[in-house]
């Protein structure tokens, strides 16, 4: 039996993820599907609609057999940490294959392009030499790789198929990486068979428009019409608090504190304090992640002192407990919060504290007391 092994937001689930797990079961018709999924914020520093909790239920209606939280020092940050994380965190849980979606590359040119960034001397060279050109990182990425293989990798989900192949590398992890074209881009404002991408889903509830044709049978009252303005006044209020040294932030850093300052009482919601702020070396998504940092107090000296040491499991069904009890004795397992056992833990109730700041729900207390959800009678 075959254990598969996929990194999501879900945010929302829609049919385009439902579409990539029944590709993976007709693919692998014998496996158990491990999810690894973002819980309160995302990767592009955006905030997540779904709680985990109602996450790991619409999951599991959709033949995931075992959900797992990605935690927020990993799931928030750029996509070669984001990569890291995720890779170690899944092959403790001893997957054998990786599948991801794609836009426009398949799994040999990522193995290709990834061999290249580890092996050739002369790669960062011409990165640099880039990015002295003050061109953001992504694109000096894909320039470079462009100079040596002639192969174009521009696109956001390709980008972090590659960090993803990179990781398995350089760590020879026995995980074989296999890719599944999206049908939707990320950015992609086209919808094909009612696929559409998360941030389509997301502008059509900013604007108060239907969007039950674009998910799966799920209550829709599992997704809360929010975005990241909410935590504005929370973000303001913090930088303010600690204006003289907002550098000692995660990804503060290169002066973009003092434009940081001038803007701050000149913005009035989040996504303008961005558009105030930004540089052509900076991307929408690095800046995002670290206002995001900023928010939640999440320091550099945290960032290097941070391990995984745990597997936080949200629910499972017969077929993932069955695995889970194969490997549990390799992992250290764990299902609620308890203090002073991971500073990766203690940092993640953190961040659900805050996140609960804007759903006043008691999110902050299932941290404590909800146990993992069950599906029982899964064939």
């Amino acid at each position: 039996m075959k254990v598969i092994g996929i990194i999501a937001e879900y945010n929302p689930f829609h049919l385009g993820h439902k579409y990539q797990i029944d590709k993976i079961k007709e693919l692998y018709k014998d496996s158990i599907i491990i999810c690894l999924c973002s819980s309160t914020f995302t990767q592009r520093g955006e905030v997540s609609i779904i709680n985990k909790w109602d996450k790991a239920k619409i999951a599991l209606d959709n033949n995931i057999d075992l959900f797992i939280e990605f935690p927020f020092c990993y799931a928030t940050q750029s996509a070669d940490i984001f990569a890291k994380g995720a890779i170690d965190i899944l092959n403790k849980l001893k997957i054998d294959i990786l599948v991801f979606g794609t836009e426009s590359i398949e799994a040999d040119d990522l193995i290709k392009l990834a061999n290249i960034e580890i092996n050739n001397k002369e790669f960062n060279n011409i990165v640099k030499n880039y990015l002295n050109k003050g061109i953001n990182y992504p694109t000096a990425l894909n320039n470079a790789l462009k100079d040596i293989a002639n192969i174009n990798i521009s696109k956001p989900n390709d980008l972090l198929g590659l960090s993803y192949v990179k990781e398995i590398i350089k760590n020879n992890y026995n995980i074989t990486p296999i890719t599944i074209k999206r049908i939707d881009n990320y950015h992609n404002s086209k919808v094909i068979n009612n696929i559409a991408s998360a941030s389509y889903i997301r502008n059509r509830l900013y604007h108060n428009l239907d969007i039950k044709k674009y998910i799966p049978n799920y209550d829709v009252n599992y997704i809360k019409n929010i975005n990241i303005n909410y935590f504005y006044n929370y973000l303001k209020y913090n930088i303010i608090s600690n204006i003289n040294n907002l550098d000692k932030f995660l990804d503060v850093d290169e002066g973009i504190e003092n434009r940081i300052k001038k803007y701050i009482n000149k913005s009035n919601n989040w996504e303008e304090l961005v558009m105030n702020i930004k540089t052509k070396r900076y991307t929408y998504n690095r800046i995002n992640r670290m206002l995001l940092h900023i928010l939640t107090s999440f320091t550099k000296e945290e960032n290097n002192n941070i391990k995984i040491d745990y597997i936080k499991v949200l629910g499972f069904n017969n077929k993932g407990q069955s695995h889970l009890n194969k490997i549990k004795k390799d992992i250290k397992i764990i299902t609620n919060y308890k203090p002073n056992i991971s500073l990766l833990l203690d940092i993640e109730y953190r961040i659900t504290n805050i996140y609960s700041l804007i759903l006043n729900n008691d999110l902050i207390l299932d941290e404590i007391r909800h146990k993992p959800i069950i599906k029982e009678n899964t064939k």
